[in-house]
């Protein structure tokens, strides 16, 4: 096998050119085994094998600098640069990481896991490598999805104004932008790395710059037929040259058009079209499906059947509910349509359901205007994706007190996927807005009362809810009723120690709740519910039977819930102990590993409890 004999580029400029495509298949053949049993995300890196073996052939990393857009597109990139032996272990607890990431490998330039970065940090290594007087080459690769989020155009639009010596590379997968493929475009985009399209491009330009009015209606046709004639106008007139489409899938084309190229001064935009999931069957027919997977059987593509409820599961399903009693509901989504669950809510209401791409600055303000006009629009974004739109939060929604609700998926660790995915920020960053209602609920059964809360409110909301199987769902109520917001709910009464939890770590305080009263300890559990407003009158009618008091949360602790209990308490002469996770980023790996670790477990919230009775 010819990747035995890979260990880093340098192993790869070796072989002859005609031996790359057997090379290609056997990393996709390494791909697929590894992430069938770790899960990945496969359809994306099987697509862009190709191109990146070409481009380790092309270029000198890591003197040169490739940056991987997201990093789905990374895995070939792993194989590749010293890592093909731990390949293995991507994505597991201590192995390496589903994305690239600066302090894994020297090959990893910059590190991502959300979309649409590449081309400014592209650039800012251009204009460093200059103003340091250094030599090399720059490249940035970046999927047609990620094309739809506003820094990727921020980017290109600073890049083609600062004109300095850069790569970017669309790899489309036919997803975003759909031009074919065959034989004159490829040998068009061998021609313009010559020189002679391009000729023939400035002589058309010349030629229309004649018909300088406006109004004039031969200007407006030949304005229109450049565009006809040459498909990447659009990124010329951003400042970058345009070459393609080419074959991402023929390496001959590859290699021939990235070594003429390479050279060439001034930002450069080469269009390449992949297929998602080449080389692998099921993939290449259901890209989405095998996006990103779990375990698959390598053979049949089939993937263990999910029997038990998740959280968003019992979203999509309320929504649903809901929405046909009420056609002011609308729902927005950033690119996630099945991750999110609206999948289904777009079935039935395809008219109410917007899916805006990689844009979620844009969702909120799209959803946000939505409210301004009467309607009740559901923005559910992923915790760490909503960190993007903060300011749009703010200012668009809240400062307007305008009743969006955020749906906040994927809250608290995540898994394997690791500091980027991880959503263990948003109760912090949420808390200090005004105007906001914040809810977490313990259970799926609090899920939908909440949903049906919030759209009762006429408030901005949000509800902040974990990746998973629900704790309980045999106890799910058929009808959706209004909570009282800002109430609380006590679970259990005790004397000795209170434990107030918010989100799914409620069903451990109970758990805990168990243990201790093994113990002869009993503790009141508190279902908090509502981070804001928060139920003040709950924790200060507690201090009168208990002055120990332990928060628990899925969040960092760091301008939490568990701060916002201790500063009410503050001076009242009550102890306090809060269980979440620390002032730094969480790695990747098994959700209960890294639960485990960072203590959000009952065992430690009942060695808390026993030290703050003993203090």
């Amino acid at each position: 096998m010819l990747l035995e004999k890979i260990h880093n580029p340098d192993d790869l400029k070796q072989l002859k050119k005609e031996d790359i495509p057997i090379l290609a298949h056997e990393i996709r053949e390494k791909i697929i085994n590894s992430v069938s049993k770790t899960g990945g995300h496969l359809a994306s890196s099987l697509g862009v094998v190709d191109l990146t073996v070409v481009l380790h052939y092309v270029y000198n990393a890591p003197n040169d600098k490739i940056i991987w857009d997201v990093g789905h597109q990374a895995y070939a990139h792993k194989i590749i640069t010293e890592r093909k032996n731990k390949f293995d272990t991507i994505r597991t607890y201590e192995g390496l990481s589903g994305f690239p990431k600066r302090s894994e490998s020297e090959y990893d330039a910059f590190g991502a896991g959300h979309s649409s970065t590449s081309i400014s940090a592209a650039l800012g290594f251009a204009v460093a490598r200059d103003l340091r007087g250094e030599d090399f080459k720059v490249v940035a690769v970046i999927g047609d999805g990620s094309m739809t989020g506003g820094l990727a155009f921020e980017g290109l639009q600073n890049a083609g104004y600062l004109k300095k010596d850069m790569l970017v590379i669309l790899n489309d997968n036919e997803m975003f932008i759909s031009q074919k493929v065959g034989a004159v475009a490829g040998y068009l985009a061998k021609l313009l790395t010559a020189g002679m399209v391009k000729k023939a491009q400035e002589k058309v330009m010349k030629t229309i710059s004649r018909f300088n009015s406006f109004s004039s209606p031969v200007s407006k046709f030949l304005k229109r037929a450049k565009v006809m004639l040459f498909p990447g106008m659009l990124f010329e007139e951003l400042g970058f040259t345009y070459i393609g489409p080419i074959d991402g899938h023929n390496v001959n084309s590859l290699l021939q058009v990235l070594s003429n190229i390479k050279d060439m001064a001034g930002p450069v935009l080469l269009h390449v079209i992949t297929k998602k999931g080449k080389g692998y069957r099921p993939a290449e027919e259901d890209p989405m499906k095998f996006h990103g997977v779990g375990k698959f059987n390598v053979e049949t593509g089939q993937m263990p059947v999910k029997s038990e409820l998740t959280y968003t599961d019992i979203f999509s399903k309320t929504l649903v509910k809901l929405a046909k009693n009420n056609k002011k509901i609308t729902a927005v989504t950033a690119a996630m349509p099945s991750g999110t669950g609206l999948d289904n809510f777009a079935k039935e209401f395809p008219e109410r359901c917007f899916d805006v791409g990689i844009a979620e600055g844009h969702a909120v303000t799209f959803a946000a205007g939505m409210a301004a006009c009467g309607m009740q629009p559901v923005c559910a974004i992923y915790s760490t994706f909503l960190q993007r739109a903060l300011d749009n939060i703010i200012h668009d929604v809240a400062l307007q007190n305008l009743p969006v609700i955020f749906a906040v998926d994927r809250a608290g660790i995540v898994g394997e996927d690791g500091a980027t995915h991880h959503g263990v920020f948003d109760l912090s960053y949420l808390k200090y807005i005004p105007n906001l209602i914040i809810m977490a609920p313990a259970d799926g059964n609090e899920l939908q009362h909440m949903l049906k809360t919030a759209f009762n409110s006429g408030k901005p909301c949000v509800i902040r809810y974990p990746r998973g199987v629900v704790s309980s769902p045999e106890v799910l109520d058929l009808y959706q009723s209004v909570l009282q917001i800002g109430k609380s709910k006590i679970l259990k009464e005790g004397d000795d120690v209170c434990i107030i939890g918010i989100g799914n770590q409620v069903d451990n305080c109970l758990k805990a709740a168990e243990i201790l009263k093994q113990k002869n300890i009993n503790a009141r559990v508190v279902n908090m519910r509502f981070l804001k407003p928060m139920d003040e009158t709950i924790i200060k009618e507690t201090l009168v039977k208990t002055k120990n008091f332990i928060t628990v949360e899925e969040n960092v602790l760091s301008g939490g819930f568990g701060e916002s209990v201790e500063s009410l308490l503050c001076n009242s002469g009550a102890k306090v102990k809060m269980i979440g996770l620390p002032d730094e980023f969480i790695e990747h790996g098994n959700a209960g590993i890294l639960r485990e670790k960072y203590g959000l477990t009952p065992e430690n919230i009942v060695r808390k409890a026993i030290e703050l009775i003993e203090s």
